[in-house]
């Protein structure tokens, strides 16, 4: 099993996280949180079971800028 959402945090941690946007569907996801990163995959989507936690993680990531 691929460790999707702990690659991701590592990648924000990593300063590789360039923008972030909330969406109404992507590809059949819908609601989805949409990350942009600066190296590829580029753009990594995010369920709505894991909102919650992904605006901490992005609160928390902001303060650090």
């Amino acid at each position: 099993m691929y460790p999707y959402h702990n690659k991701i945090k590592q990648r924000i941690n990593n300063g590789e996280l360039v923008s972030y946007e909330f969406v109404e569907e992507y590809n059949k996801i819908s609601p989805c949180l949409l990350l942009h990163f600066s190296t590829e995959p580029k753009i990594r989507p995010i369920r709505i079971h894991r909102f919650d936690e992904y605006r901490l993680i992005l609160d928390s990531d902001l303060e650090k800028k």
